[in-house]
């Protein structure tokens, strides 16, 4: 199954450079990596990053994160992936660019 992980730009670079993240500031302050699924990544992106300008999608495969994605209740109860380990640049399987509209992003139509 795969599931999507929204980064600002420089989020992303810093995992192109580093080669590893423990995420963004609030996944580390949560102390684990938030990922959506298909139907809820575009809820993500309206409720957490909707005027944060162009961002940058990210894709995984979450079988191949291991033990360490857990599924747990967040919004309304539905169950997230949260990635209890960092992020490797390996773990990617995808990047999109994700630019903001007048409407909000712009999800590739390709990768949904």
């Amino acid at each position: 199954m795969l599931i999507y992980k929204i980064f600002r730009p420089a989020e992303w670079h810093s995992l192109q450079t580093d080669g590893t993240t423990f995420g963004a500031p609030i996944d580390v302050a949560d102390g684990y990596i938030h990922f959506s699924t298909a139907a809820q990544v575009r809820e993500t992106a309206e409720k957490h990053f909707a005027d944060a300008g162009d961002l940058v999608l990210l894709i995984c495969d979450a079988d191949d994160l291991g033990d360490k994605l857990i599924w747990e209740p967040s919004r309304g109860g539905a169950l997230f992936p949260h990635l209890y380990r960092a992020l490797t640049l390996e773990d990617v399987k995808s990047d999109h660019p994700l630019p903001q509209g007048p409407a909000g992003h712009i999800f590739p139509k390709d990768v949904l």
